[in-house]
């Protein structure tokens, strides 16, 4: 390879990753307070109806976070997401994604819908384990109730989890099996649905209507991966969230226990503050990530 096509390789990742990075961190920004009520209906109970802070709908839920935890409460556990979104985008997309859309070509010349649903699928997989450590981190700050001013901060969260039960399936890789398979099952439909109906869909001339058509595929995808996969979901803020550590062990053993005590719509527990996250979640992602790459496009080839 010559340096000149490894000097423009390493140009194009460091646009991607730098595009990539800052759209997730705007992202991540503006729709946390919608993962934060996902979290905290995924760990609601059906025993804790009596509970003054039951939470009845996403508004209810927000009043009383507002009321009783203060504004500030929305953005609880939004570090780890922050310092992660960058290698994240650059291992999922760059690498990952792009290397094993490679691998399962099954000596094709052009990817297939099943290509990209295993490369997606394998992404994910790798994705979980980059960032289950922060998800840990981010549930435990995500389900304190107490007001901002008395709630602990990410270092004492994570000092304290590493402490007491270091960095192993206890400790700081709890529910890492449940984040392999919530991702895992996302990517595989996402990447599947969205690159496959992309290719069949001609280009748009007007930038507003191709901008459109991409929003909307890319809602579809992400709100029935979003469906395949909250089971998944739910059982990884269960087994990272509860106090009782002893209850919930192994990601299908806690969908059983939930299934079972709360009934099948209980494994569904967050779906719409989930999709409401991602519609508008999604939009952002596309517009400041193309901004970002025309700028640094610019930037670092002209």
């Amino acid at each position: 390879m010559s340096g000149h096509t490894t000097e423009s390789l390493l140009k194009e990742a460091v646009i991607q990753i730098g595009a990539g990075g800052t759209a997730g961190f705007i992202e991540v920004c503006i729709m946390h307070p919608m993962d934060l009520v996902k979290t905290r209906f995924q760990l609601q109970v059906k025993t804790a109806k009596s509970d003054p802070l039951y939470y009845t709908g996403i508004r209810d839920c927000m009043i009383k976070m507002y009321k009783t935890e203060g504004l500030p409460a929305f953005w609880k556990g939004i570090l780890p997401p922050i310092i992660v979104e960058t290698p994240k985008r650059a291992v999922k997309v760059i690498f990952t994604f792009e290397q094993y859309k490679q691998f399962f070509l099954f000596g094709a010349s052009a990817p297939t819908p099943l290509t990209f649903s295993c490369a997606g699928f394998f992404a994910g997989v790798t994705e979980a384990i980059l960032v289950n450590p922060f998800e840990v981190v981010k549930v435990k700050l995500q389900s304190n109730r107490k007001h901002v001013k008395e709630s602990p901060s990410t270092f004492a969260v994570t000092k304290e989890i590493v402490s007491k039960y270091g960095f192993g399936l206890n400790g700081l890789n709890k529910g890492l099996s449940a984040t392999i398979m919530r991702n895992a099952v996302f990517n595989s439909f996402y990447f599947g649905f969205y690159h496959s109906v992309k290719g069949y869909i001609p280009a748009r001339k007007e930038p507003w209507l191709e901008f459109l058509t991409k929003v909307a595929i890319g809602f579809v995808s992400g709100t029935v991966a979003s469906c395949l996969n909250i089971p998944f979901d739910v059982a990884k803020s269960r087994i990272q969230g509860s106090q009782d550590s002893t209850l919930y062990k192994g990601t299908l053993n806690t969908m059983h226990i939930v299934y079972k005590r709360e009934g099948f719509r209980a494994l569904y527990k967050g779906l719409v503050p989930k999709v409401l996250r991602l519609g508008p979640g999604g939009a952002i992602m596309l517009v400041v990530y193309d901004y970002m790459h025309i700028f640094l496009t610019k930037k670092f080839k002209d």
